[in-house]
């Protein structure tokens, strides 16, 4: 065989292989980890609950169920007055102490905001000129409005999550002037695709949009023009012909 055909031959089929493995193995990998992970959560419950003393062998995602329970009985308790009121004490007194109040905090207010499905967060895709003149990056917007910084620079900011690649949970966050940042008509999704993947994978485009505005007020000029002037003008050319009997035979004599 050609060596020039057997290259071409095991370039092309090892290529398909490798893009049918290596989103399963990705997968794979990052399912087991997590489930990993969540497994660790066994040591909370006593050693003859646990899976090797009920079962005598070790069963991954056990610790996934049991987080998946543990989140539903939690909020089955907060969601009454007796629950509030305990949330509400845990939460003084950790704010009391001085460098676990920050973290809390933080973290509390984060995921309020994120997991409220009222929130603006995360949900658009922005296009800012960032780190510098003609270079742009894609960010997320986690704040429309920054009171703060519009006072002191008069102008209104939006904040932007700048994620980094290929590992999106790191990043840092800009101020950028409202009118400066635009908005892709991207989804979260698609965003996510095109960092983790360095840019590989492209979202599809989505065209451009159309401008409304010139046409809703250029329509009527073009369509108003010949009925108003044009119209009497042909019939007051039509009239003598048409309707005036004297007139038309008026060059022999002869009136009716």
């Amino acid at each position: 065989m050609n060596p020039d055909v057997l290259k071409r031959f095991v370039h092309r089929y090892l290529m398909a292989g490798l893009l049918v493995w290596i989103p399963i193995l990705t997968t794979v990998l990052v399912v087991r980890f997590i489930l990993d992970l969540m497994d660790k959560t066994l040591v909370l419950l006593p050693a003859p609950l646990r899976p090797q003393a009920l079962f005598g062998m070790r069963i991954p995602g056990f610790g996934a169920l049991l987080a998946i329970v543990v989140l539903l009985l939690t909020g089955m308790l907060v969601s009454n007055f007796i629950g509030r009121s305990l949330v509400g004490y845990w939460d003084e007194m950790l704010n009391r102490i001085p460098f676990v109040r920050a973290i809390y905090g933080g973290v509390k207010n984060f995921s309020n905001t994120l997991l409220s499905g009222s929130s603006n967060s995360f949900k658009k895709v922005l296009l800012i000129e960032y780190p510098g003149k003609g270079t742009w990056s894609i960010g997320f917007q986690t704040a429309a409005e920054v009171p703060i910084v519009a006072e002191n620079l008069g102008e209104p900011h939006v904040c932007v999550f700048i994620p980094t690649t290929p590992n999106p949970t790191a990043g840092f966050i800009v101020m950028v002037p409202r009118s400066r940042a635009i908005e892709l008509r991207m989804s979260v999704d698609e965003a996510m695709k095109m960092i983790v993947t360095l840019g590989v994978v492209m979202p599809p485009p989505h065209g451009a949009v159309a401008p409304v505005a010139p046409v809703a007020t250029a329509a009527p000029a073009v369509s108003a023009a010949p009925v108003v002037t044009a119209a009497p003008a042909a019939a007051a050319a039509q009239l003598p012909t048409q309707t005036d009997p004297q007139r038309r035979h008026g060059t022999s004599g002869e009136y009716i």
